[in-house]
């Protein structure tokens, strides 16, 4: 037969690890320095930027 188990203590101990992996999973999802989120964000608005001004033709212009 299995051992005993106290089922509140392993209620807990599975919330414990639940919880460890969600704060993983959010370290990586949102642990970035606030600078490296301002380099990241200048970075697309200059790639955007850069992709605008290769345009050929503009948004105002009529199709022909």
């Amino acid at each position: 037969m299995g051992d005993i188990v106290n089922l509140n203590r392993f209620r807990k101990s599975k919330a414990r690890r639940d919880k460890v992996t969600a704060a993983a999973e959010n370290r990586v999802k949102f642990g970035r320095k606030k600078s490296e989120r301002n380099a990241a964000k200048s970075d697309a608005a200059r790639s955007n930027k850069e992709l605008d001004g290769h345009r050929l033709n503009d948004k105002d212009s009529p199709e022909t």
